[in-house]
């Protein structure tokens, strides 16, 4: 951190002291106010904003501990340094249990001063930085910034930002692609919790053993290859939020130990018998049917309750379409600044398609092919040419041509069809084999419509 971005004051009363200090740190570039007092001291750091303070521990009336006490209430993130001519460990140990940064020893070592002063000023720039960061997540996933427009989403977000300010478990529902991720997010950032550590893992992104580590951490030696203990992701995020994604598909052994973790607040290491206590929320989202799950013994009953303590289901794509006109706008913009291009028009004949299809993959699949269809236009206009083929075709699948009887009737039989089957994939929670049954066709058959049909679960 440069001198010109410190702000110190040097709180001593002995003038001779504290004039040679102001005037060695001013010619070194910084920034520099002092007081030859504790009162004075409070006053000034009420008044303006300071990086770092040099305080004297040894001083009349309000000593350097008094002193210090004050100005860590009225800003408990300020840096203080003590200066003392006692330099016993046994002040070193006070000072830091009062919350000082560092210590100095008396007569003061200008080339240590400088030292110490880069030092702290480096966990300063750290912590600023760390400051910022988080207001920009915080920016970034507040709940105005979710685009929607549907009454269904309306419904939703309502929910969601009662949700945000408790802290109960949270389970997200929804297929693939439909923000589930940016939900959790949301929660987080609105919650008592926003400035506390977020830890997000898939479960499905590693294997049984590997996952279990990674959660709950392991000893050094818990297992081949475990060199070094590690430190997992619920301790991590002590005080803070974790979420885990694709939660259905974890492993009954996993199960019982997110239970009791859910239950008590506390698990073990990986190869270790000490028991750690961590005061986190959790959140979890999946696109699978739980209840199901449970039906055929994959998925724990009690673990199920445990989670679902709230639930928010959100709609797939093609059962909120007053969303697409917004999101078109919100993610043409968003890539439109990210390739550094005008924001391109849209033809009406392309708008067309992209508010009759179906988004199989729902947000994401929308978002992914504005953005392919922006990089790939050769104009400011995007025209149906630049979008995919599969948008074009499962379009004109679904069109009904009036004047060719024939082409009318097939369409509408395969609009029917599809229609069929999506209901049927929403009633049984994208359970395949349910489905089918449900239909009266062979689960080989209802892979090969969905195929046809570009549905996804």
């Amino acid at each position: 951190m440069s001198a010109q971005r410190i702000n110190l004051l040097i709180v001593e009363d002995e003038k001779s002291q504290r004039e040679m200090l102001e005037g060695f740190l001013l010619r070194q570039g910084f920034s520099v106010l002092s007081a030859d007092g504790g009162g004075k001291a409070l006053a000034e750091v009420r008044r303006a904003h300071f990086d770092l303070v040099l305080l004297d521990y040894k001083m009349p009336g309000m000593d350097g501990f008094q002193t210090l006490r004050e100005m860590k209430k009225i800003n408990p993130e300020l840096a203080v340094v003590m200066m003392t001519a006692y330099g016993t460990i046994e002040t070193a140990v006070q000072a830091m249990k009062e919350g000082a940064a560092d210590y100095l020893t008396k007569p003061i070592d200008l080339d240590e001063l400088l030292l110490l002063i880069e030092k702290v000023s480096e966990k300063i720039l750290l912590l600023r930085e760390n400051k910022e960061l988080k207001e920009q997540l915080r920016e970034r996933y507040r709940f105005d910034q979710i685009v929607y427009g549907s009454g269904t989403m309306e419904e939703v977000m309502n929910l969601t930002g009662r949700v945000a300010k408790s802290e109960a478990t949270v389970l997200i529902r929804g297929e693939s692609g439909t923000g589930k991720e940016l939900i959790a997010n949301a929660i987080h950032y609105s919650s008592p919790r926003a400035d506390r550590p977020f830890i997000k893992v898939n479960c499905t992104a590693l294997p049984e053993n590997l996952l279990e580590s990674e959660l709950f951490g392991h000893e050094k030696g818990a297992f081949t290859g475990a060199i070094q203990r590690r430190i997992g992701r619920f301790e991590q995020a002590h005080t803070g939020s974790v979420f885990l994604d694709e939660i259905g598909d974890l492993s009954p052994s996993l199960q019982m130990k997110l239970l009791r973790f859910l239950q008590e607040k506390e698990f073990e290491r990986v190869g270790s018998n000490q028991t750690i206590k961590a005061d986190v929320r959790v959140m979890t989202a999946t696109n699978r049917d739980l209840e199901e799950g449970i039906r055929r013994g994959t998925f724990r009953e009690d673990l199920y309750y445990r989670l679902n303590v709230i639930a928010i289901f959100l709609p797939p794509l093609r059962e909120r379409r007053g969303d697409i006109p917004l999101l078109i706008d919100h993610f043409l913009q968003k890539y439109s600044e990210k390739n550094r291009r005008p924001i391109p028009k849209i033809s009406k004949e392309a708008r067309d398609l992209l508010l009759q299809y179906a988004y199989p993959g729902n947000v994401r699949e929308l978002e992914n092919i504005l953005e392919r269809s922006l990089v790939v236009s050769r104009s400011d206009t995007i025209t149906t040419r630049d979008l995919p083929f599969q948008v074009r075709e499962g379009v004109q699948e679904a069109k009904i041509d009036p004047e060719n009887k024939e082409a009318s009737l097939n369409a509408r039989l395969s609009q029917m069809e599809r229609d069929l089957i999506v209901k049927a994939l929403d009633e049984y929670g994208g359970v395949q084999t349910k489905a089918a049954r449900g239909l009266g066709i062979s689960e080989r058959v209802l892979r090969y419509k969905m195929k046809k049909y570009r549905l996804s679960t």
